[in-house]
């Protein structure tokens, strides 16, 4: 407990980057920490919120830019015609048409995702500044809610810390199944004999 003045803004700003490159730390619940440690007087709530947000938008544009460098192994796959190469084609169509909500959607609202967003985005080509732009929108909100939230509801910290972690895990589950239901009934094409 007394490391978190010297370490906690550091530590936030750690967590936050790594979350948003798909690594299984606690961000969200972190936040919600930070949130609860500015309403007790330790940290102020503007620097537990910039440093949360600076180290999600940076962890953003970490995976967006693997993503663009290992689009580069794809390119042998969009030279040949194969199924792989009508997919890549269909994410890339639909990171033009829907990327930037998708990339703003996924940073609070199927937080879970949003790691995958990043890569995808950067392996489908998605516009750099579409992408900067959706992104830090939706991080301002993702750290507001969490941040604001601790703050908020210092005193009853775990309750909600527990309903958070429910409500997100019901929305990657229920993104995940949409996406299943997706993949299993779209219309398909002519079958090859």
């Amino acid at each position: 407990m007394a490391m978190i003045p010297d370490y906690g803004l550091w530590l936030m700003g750690l967590v936050t980057f790594l979350s948003c490159l798909a690594l299984p730390v606690p961000a969200s619940l972190l936040m919600i920490g930070g949130g609860a440690f500015a309403a007790a007087g330790d940290f102020a709530l503007t620097s537990i919120s910039a440093v949360a947000y600076l180290g999600a938008v940076a962890g953003d544009q970490t995976g967006f830019a693997i993503g663009q460098r290992g689009s580069r192994l794809f390119a042998h796959i969009r030279a040949t015609p194969s199924k792989r190469a009508d997919l890549l084609a269909r994410a890339e169509h639909f990171f033009d048409k829907w990327g930037g909500p998708g990339v703003f959607l996924s940073r609070w609202l199927v937080s879970p995702l949003g790691p995958y967003i990043n890569f995808i985005g950067g392996a489908a080509q998605l516009n750099w500044l579409k992408f900067t732009a959706w992104g830090i929108a939706g991080e301002a909100i993702w750290v507001g809610i969490y941040t604001g939230l601790g703050y908020t509801f210092s005193g009853q910290i775990a309750m909600v810390a527990d309903i958070a972690t429910n409500i997100s895990g019901l929305l990657a589950a229920l993104a995940g199944a949409g996406a299943l239901g997706w993949l299993v009934f779209r219309p398909h094409g002519p079958a090859r004999s």
